[in-house]
Parts: C-alpha cells; structure tokens; sequence
C-alpha cells in the first residue's frame, strides 16, 4: 500500500511540472511557429529611447522613393563624410536603421537628421554606436593645436598692421606731447599744470590709437569697453592710491598759486625754515637747525603757510617783569631808548613798549620791535634787545623780581626780639647798582651771539651740503632752470 501511495504521488508531481513546462514554452513555440505559417517578417525588438527619431508629420501611402535608393544614398554621403566606422544602413517600407560606430555624439545625432530629412523616410531608429577615446589620446589636442596654428596665421596679417599702427601712434603721441607743452609755455606758467595737459594729450591720442587697433582686429566689444572702462580705471586708481593722489593735486595747485618760492623763510604745520624744493609729492624745507624736512604737499596746501620772505620786515616782542615799587613809566622809557638807539631795531614802524599785567610779584611789560628779516636773524637781535634791556634796567635801579624767589611786603614785616639774645641782628648793606664805568661799555652783539646778520646764506650752504633730492624737479624753478627767487 504504502509503495502504490509514493507512485501515485510520483505522478502527481510529474504532471504538475509537465503543465509548467507547457505553459512556458508552448505559447513561445506557438508565436514563432504563426508567424512563419502566415508568412509574415519576424518581430524586431524594442528600440531605446534614445534611438528613436520623432515621428513624421505625414507618412505617404504611396512612397515617392523606393527603399533600395533611400539606402543608397544615404550610404554615399556617410561613406563620402568618411565620420563613420563600417555604416550599415537598412530600409524598410519608409524606415531607415542605422548601424556602425559614430566618432562622436554629435555625429550619430547628425547622421540620424540626415536620415529623417531624406526624402520618402517615414522614421529614423539610429543605433549606432558611440566611439570611447583612450584617455592617452592627443587627436583633440594636436587638433586644437593644429587649428591655434592656421588661426594665428590667418591673424598675422592683421597683427602686423596692429603694431604698425602702434607704433605710429606712439610717435604721434610723442609729438602730440611735445607741441601741447611748448604750446602752453607762455599761457601756464606752471612746469607741472603744462605737463600734466600734455601728457593727457599724449595718452588720449594713444587711446584712440589703440582703439583703431582693436576695431580692425575684429574686437569692438572690447574697444568699446576699453574706452568706457577709462573713467571707472582712474576712479579705481585714485581710490586705491588716495594719498598719492591727493599729494599730486596739491602740488598742482601750490605750483600754480605760489604761496612761496625757493628761498623764502615758512612755517607750514610747526615747521619753520627756508624753501628747498618743491616736487610732485613734498616741500622740502631746510629748517633752522640745518636738517631738511620733507612736508606731504596735502598737509602743506591744507595748512596755514606763513611766509615770513614776502615782507621783509617782522615784529619780535618779549617780557619783562618789574617791581611793583617801580614806576612804569620810567621803566617804559628805559626801554625805549635802548630800542632807539639799536641799529637792528626799524625806526619805521616804531616800537612800543606796553604794560600788559599785573602779576603776582611784578608789572609785566611787553616789547615789541621791528626788523628787517633778509638783513638781520630775528633770534639774534632779539637777544641783543633782552640783554641791553636788562642791562639798562640794572643801571637805572629798576627791579626784576622773580615770584618764584622773591616775596614783596609793601608794608614791612614785623620782627620781635626775644629776651636774652646776645646776637644782633645787623642790616646788610645793600650795594649800589654797578655803573657803565664798571662793567664796559655795552655792545650791541656779543662774540656769543654771532652779530646780527641773518643766517640764510649759511643754512643755504648747508642745504647744498645735504644733497637735496634732485633740482630739475623742482616745480618752483623758472624756464632756465633757476629759481624764481633769484
């Protein structure tokens, strides 16, 4: 029983597979064995998508082309192009196949539109293949190397008549520069303000020059741009180099409104001295003390310029304190004598001597006087005249106190003595003030101050010395070369 029962089962399972085998394969077997029975073409597989062309706007019932000619043709223009590996084209009822191997994307995309602009074609299923390159190869590159190269031949032509022109419109330039500057000699008196025209002349006949380059070259996109790009270039320069700029200004405007010339005595910004040089960035200065000090021209243009050289003659003052048991008026008169009598001292404008406060232990008085500056060292004679003053005030018992040394009691102090005391206070004999006799009588100008001459001539002679930056630039200088001072 038990062996009936596994060869019913056996069976079971045999038919089982039997009707999936059947089921699988008969249907297949059936389509291919109808398809021959009715004697119709087998079946083509799916296309890919991307091998499928866009369906004709109208398909003719009747072909105006056969199919054999269709495929004739486009195999001669493939073969003629010779962009194609082994093309192999099939036609069938209006439907163009094509095969073979594409050096490029581009060109299987061309031969498919070829294909469909043909006439009689209906549909286009292109699959062909794609050409892979080797990362080793340098056809593209000794293409494009081969292509630079026809190109820069094509170009020379025109590269050689882009530097003709250049160079002729440098020369014109040049010349341009030339005649504006001898143009404007006699109407700008500033070195700097003629040089600064011409060179814009020169530079807008260069410009134009360029321009005239690049047009025949074929680039006006880029002339157009170079040009309109000029104004926002120097914006972005002046930007960027504001210091720069704003000193080169202002030596424009010093070189063309003259606050000073070479050799006059400043004092611009603190500093005090003689006028060296003026270039496109600083004024030079020699100051008093003999070394040369350079002044940013925007300081210098923005800064209160004293000219001391323009008027030759300058007023000097100074103070003296008296005593308050001294009478004023005697004391003013004092110093003026000794200012009348100076040979340094201007009798025109006169001098004065005023009464200016009363301090906390003298009657402070202020002397002024004038002199002339290109003749005599204002430090000098002004030295001379507090010596001599002092001098007369000592002769004439007049008092200078000092309230850092000195206490003043108009009234007396009071002194008590104690019991007992043997010292004696006795008074010290005050001495009488020493007379002319005793000490000689007074110079003007002692060996220690020098004499009273003005020590431009030396301070020049040490600027000579310490080599100053380079003359022919100085703006100040006149057409021959020499200072407008002199």
């Amino acid at each position: 029983m038990r062996q009936s029962a596994n060869r019913q089962r056996a069976s079971l399972w045999f038919a089982v597979m039997l009707c999936i085998v059947l089921f699988h394969f008969v249907p297949a077997a059936m389509a291919q064995v109808q398809p021959e029975s009715n004697g119709q073409p087998p079946t083509q597989p799916a296309p890919v998508a991307n091998e499928l062309s866009p369906v004709a706007a109208r398909v003719d019932v009747e072909p105006v082309a056969r199919d054999d000619k269709i495929r004739e043709r486009l195999e001669r223009i493939l073969v003629a192009t010779g962009w194609f590996i082994e093309p192999n084209i099939r036609v069938e009822e209006g439907v163009v196949f094509l095969r073979g191997r594409a050096e490029s994307a581009e060109l299987k995309k061309w031969a498919g539109d070829l294909a469909r602009n043909t006439q009689g074609v209906a549909a286009v299923a292109n699959q062909m293949d794609v050409k892979e390159f080797s990362a080793w190869d340098f056809s593209s590159a000794r293409a494009g190397l081969t292509q630079l190269w026809r190109d820069v031949l094509r170009a020379l032509p025109l590269l050689v008549l882009g530097v003709v022109i250049l160079v002729l419109t440098a020369l014109v330039a040049w010349a341009t520069t030339r005649g504006v500057r001898s143009l404007l000699a006699r109407r700008i008196s500033s070195r700097l303000l003629r040089g600064l025209f011409a060179r814009g002349a020169g530079v807008l006949v260069l410009l134009i020059g360029i321009y005239i380059v690049l047009r025949i070259s074929g680039l006006t996109q880029l002339a157009l741009t170079i040009v309109g790009g000029t104004g926002l270039i120097g914006l972005a320069v002046g930007i960027a180099f504001r210091d720069i700029t704003e000193n080169y200004l202002a030596s424009i405007f010093l070189s063309t409104q003259r606050p000073f010339q070479t050799g006059d005595l400043v004092e611009i910004a603190g500093v005090t001295g003689y006028v060296r040089q003026l270039n496109v960035r600083t004024t030079v200065l020699m100051t008093l003390d003999g070394t040369l000090s350079q002044l940013p021209n925007a300081t210098v243009y923005k800064s209160a310029i004293r000219n001391f050289t323009t008027n030759p003659n300058r007023r000097e003052d100074f103070m003296v304190g008296i005593g308050y048991d001294d009478r004023i008026d005697e004391a003013q008169e004092v110093a003026r004598r000794v200012l009348a009598e100076h040979p340094a001292v201007l009798k025109d404008p006169e001098p004065w001597v005023l009464a200016e406060e009363l301090g906390k232990a003298t009657v402070n008085l202020r002397v002024y006087f004038w002199l002339n500056g290109e003749q005599h060292s204002w430090l000098k004679v002004r030295s001379s005249v507090i010596r001599l003053v002092k001098r007369a005030f000592q002769d004439h018992g007049i008092s200078m106190p000092d309230e850092a040394r000195e206490v003043i009691f108009p009234r007396g102090v009071p002194v008590t003595m104690l019991a007992g005391s043997t010292n004696e206070i006795k008074p010290r004999a005050i001495a009488p003030p020493p007379s002319q006799e005793e000490h000689g009588p007074e110079v003007v100008a002692t060996r220690a101050e020098g004499g009273l001459s003005s020590e431009a001539d030396t301070l020049d002679e040490q600027a000579r010395r310490a080599q100053p930056p380079d003359q022919k630039e100085n703006l100040l200088r006149g057409e021959n070369g020499s200072s407008a001072a002199s």
